[in-house]
């Protein structure tokens, strides 16, 4: 596949819900068996859900989750302050430049204007 990919909360509970078109599952599916990353923020964001079930935990089980090492710390406090952006997008952000990931996202506007994604 070549690009990597930092999979964010909406894209897991549309896949997980199956609620997205063919190819759009298709596609995460593909990304998944390649290479399953996702940020805390996003283990949290879906695991903390009350419908959040055994199957779910052991699908997320199986990511690579990326925790706030120093470097991400530090890059989520500069985009924070440089675009007031929310502090779990702002993480989301943080990781994705840090590790050099590709943000999948349906949400885009919470991103869209942070340079370096």
């Amino acid at each position: 596949m070549g690009e990597r990919f930092l999979i964010d909360t909406n894209i897991l509970i549309g896949y997980i819900g199956r609620i997205m078109p063919e190819k759009a599952m298709a596609y995460v599916s593909e990304v998944i068996d390649e290479e399953f990353n996702i940020s805390v923020i996003n283990k949290i964001e879906v695991l903390g859900h009350n419908t959040a079930g055994d199957k779910i935990e052991d699908f997320i089980s199986l990511a690579n989750v990326y925790d706030p090492e120093q470097a991400v710390v530090n890059k989520t406090i500069r985009l924070c302050k440089r675009y007031k952006t929310k502090l779990p997008d702002a993480i989301i952000a943080a990781t994705a430049i840090v590790n050099d990931f590709t943000i999948m996202t349906r949400n885009t506007k919470d991103f869209d204007k942070i340079e370096g994604l």
